[in-house]
């Protein structure tokens, strides 16, 4: 019985045998002719105190419940119960039972559950971690730390999950280690999972482990894909604990399991929550990951979470709450060169993972499924669908075929991927798939040759926006400039519980695998912010933010802005305020910081209703006391403005955490159509964690400016503090 999937139609059979399940396991679940469907209940909090640990908060959910229900129902009905993400639980309701729940006095919100996609070495050195002066020579790579991973969990035996050397977690760290025989280390400090049918937060999609061990994987020499790209692979906070929290299976993940995985990271005592899961907009009031990301804010937890793998359009990106980190995904400077040359003498230049020996002018054919046999040939395909590219490979090995040649379509632009395929191949970027289309058209004897060339370093322009690195402007808020930033997620190593490539033995303690999405980016971000954290312990989520994203840098290798994947310079919604610089984030400077208070005056002036923000804050009536501000008025480090408005005046307040002494002066870089001033033009600090306030005012002329973008910088002896602007 497949006991995962949120809908299941039962049979009478099968209905027999579900009677005989334990239900201390309830899972997400649709019975028969009942339709019963999982939802999430969000409640009021009681105006009466319980002990968190004792059985009357559950009597109290069960009180909500229909009387007939719970007659059904010997043991439990609930699939989780929360108190700290959300006040309330999961069950499986029919819709005239969840109509009922919905009545109940105290009863906020009932959400049906939704399904969520997973959004699937070189990086240390390329964002300047390892080299002389780099940030882990001044972090302490994390130490203290605690990095909670939302995900399909982990394989606990891989070796960058050892702890030598690691001291043991902090004494705030309240959580369990659920993984059966296997006794939590020093790294690997708790598991659990939090999806029906699992017992142990194990990893049986690779996933979650490959996120592990880029935000906090122990340094393992000789890690590499099938021979390439070898080096010493580490995450970016190799010294810091992780907490597992499986949330996901090969079905996807569910809003109760993920609500609950932040409930628990909240209870146990996380600092950092790296969230690698989709997400489509949605009013901040209907997405539970806003929600529970909320509620991890309040308790000084910053959620890191995946712009999502829309891209390149505009719109497309989830996760955009101002209290979450909004990770866009960018490439690197290496590269796995996998050349191809044409009978015709000219050549392409893609890239592959599986480097086996070359192959020399075979017969080229175009396409699979025709009559032509393909047996002992290389075999053109167009990429069609993301993420399929293996498993075209194997249906051309399947075939007799000696070769394949991914043909990139125009989406991707110039991003190529390099993957462990099961036979010689090479992934092409667009523009040179068409001069491989065209040779196909030519000619009716066609040959190729791929010629494998290793790992190459220091390719340029790096980064470059991936093409599927979802795009702002937000649709939930769309005066909060989103993504907020960007880091590597192309091609990234990190540990995998499972042998890649053509059945090549390997050990399987330093398996790795190359695998790309913001579901990659997000990882080094949540690192990043957790080595921020373990230097600057009384730093807020919304500061740790602030000084990743003004420290963020916007020009590429080449000194050019950074580009996007068709070599156009890339605009702020596809980087936000740049790519992430971790040599920089630890000492910005300046800071934005953001409270509660304000980010519930920031949703009130959104335009929700007072029930509408009380089902985020669970705080009751606070918009009509009044407090709303304006999107631009929220001390965010970043401006987005609509054009049609012509005129802003937005105050920010930055708070000195740098030298008590110091002094900052303002630049401006923002096209000639748009007036721009900032009042004062200096800011003088005399002491630590002083604050100064200053007004932003800008014009233009609506009926001709549509879309500008600039940048404002707070200018030290010792710091540059970066705000982008958009007029849009």
């Amino acid at each position: 019985m497949d006991v995962h999937r949120r809908t299941l139609i039962l049979s009478l059979l099968l209905l027999a045998t579900l009677s005989a399940y334990t239900t201390a396991t309830i899972t997400h679940a649709k019975f028969g002719i009942f339709e019963r469907h999982t939802y999430i209940v969000s409640l009021r909090p009681p105006n009466f105190s319980f002990d968190m640990s004792s059985n009357k908060f559950e009597s109290w959910y069960r009180s909500f419940l229909p009387p007939a229900l719970l007659e059904s129902m010997p043991h439990t009905p609930f699939i989780h119960t929360y108190r700290e993400a959300i006040v309330g639980f999961a069950v499986n309701l029919t819709q005239d039972e969840a109509d009922y729940v919905s009545k109940r006095a105290g009863v906020l919100h009932v959400y049906e559950d939704k399904l969520r996609p997973l959004l699937t070495t070189r990086t240390p050195d390329f964002l300047g971690l390892r080299s002389n002066g780099g940030a882990w020579n001044s972090l302490g790579m994390g130490e203290g730390s605690i990095i909670g991973i939302l995900d399909t969990g982990i394989d606990f035996s891989h070796t960058s999950f050892d702890d030598d050397g690691m001291k043991p977690p902090p004494s705030k760290w309240h959580g369990s280690c659920e993984f059966g025989s296997f006794k939590c280390n020093n790294k690997l400090i708790g598991g659990r999972s939090l999806v029906g049918g699992y017992e142990q937060p194990e990893d049986d999609i690779g996933h979650g482990t490959h996120t592990a061990s880029t935000a906090a994987g122990r340094f393992v020499e000789g890690a590499n894909v099938l021979g390439n790209g070898n080096g010493t692979a580490a995450g970016m906070a190799p010294h810091a604990h992780l907490a597992i929290y499986k949330v996901c299976s090969p079905w996807g993940c569910f809003d109760s399991d993920i609500i609950a995985g932040i409930e628990a990271a909240i209870s146990d005592g996380v600092d950092i929550l790296s969230v690698s899961l989709g997400a489509s907009s949605q009013p901040f009031h209907e997405d539970i990951i806003a929600i529970g990301a909320f509620h991890a804010m309040r308790k000084g937890i910053l959620i890191s979470c995946a712009a999502g793998n829309s891209g390149p359009l505009p719109r497309t990106l989830g996760n955009e709450a101002p209290w979450v980190l909004t990770v866009g995904a960018s490439t690197m400077d290496r590269k796995m060169d996998a050349f191809v040359n044409l009978g015709n003498g000219l050549s392409a230049v893609g890239e592959s993972a599986y480097q086996p020996s070359n192959i020399y002018s075979l017969p080229l054919v175009y396409g699979l499924g025709g009559s032509e046999n393909v047996t002992g040939k290389v075999v053109a395909l167009e990429v069609v669908q993301d993420g399929s590219e293996i498993d075209m490979g194997k249906s051309v090995k399947d075939a007799g075929g000696a070769g394949i040649i991914l043909l990139g379509n125009k989406k991707s632009g110039h991003i190529t991927f390099a993957q462990p395929h099961v036979l010689p191949a090479s992934h092409v970027n667009y523009q040179d798939a068409d001069v491989i289309r065209q040779y196909v058209k030519s000619s009716n004897k066609l040959t190729a040759s791929i010629i494998f060339n290793g790992t190459s370093l220091g390719k340029k322009p790096a980064p470059v926006v991936a093409y599927f690195s979802s795009r702002g402007p937000s649709i939930a808020s769309p005066g909060i400039l989103k993504p907020d930033i960007i880091g590597p997620g192309v091609n990234v190593i990190a540990a995998w519980p499972f042998k890649v490539g053509p059945n090549i033995d390997g050990q399987h303690e330093k398996i790795f695998n190359s695998i790309s999405g913001t579901s990659m980016s997000t990882p080094h971000l949540s690192g990043i912010a957790a080595l921020v954290n373990s230097m600057h312990r009384d730093w807020s989520p919304a500061a740790i933010k602030s000084a990743i994203m003004t420290t963020a840098y916007v020009m590429d290798d080449n000194k050019e802005p950074i580009l996007d994947e068709n070599l156009n310079p890339a605009g702020h919604f596809s980087i936000g305020a740049g790519h992430v610089n971790p040599s920089k984030v630890i000492n910005p400077g300046l800071v934005y910081d953001i409270g509660e208070e304000e980010y519930t005056s920031y949703l009130c002036g959104l335009g929700y209703s007072d029930d509408e923000v009380e089902k985020i804050t669970l705080q009751k009536g606070v918009c009509g006391k009044g407090g709303k501000i304006a999107e631009a008025e929220l001390n965010y480090p970043s401006l987005a403005l609509r054009a049609g408005a012509g005129k802003y005046v937005v105050n920010r307040t930055v708070t000195n955490v740098g030298d008590a002494m110091s002094s900052y002066t303002i630049e401006i870089d923002m096209p000639k159509e748009v007036k721009i001033s900032v009042t004062p033009a200096k800011l003088e600090f005399t002491k630590v964690n002083e604050k100064k306030t200053f007004s932003v005012s800008l014009s233009w002329d609506a009926n001709k400016t549509k879309h500008v973008e600039g940048s404002f910088r707070w200018i030290s002896r010792d710091h540059v503090v970066r705000s982008p602007i958009v007029i849009f």
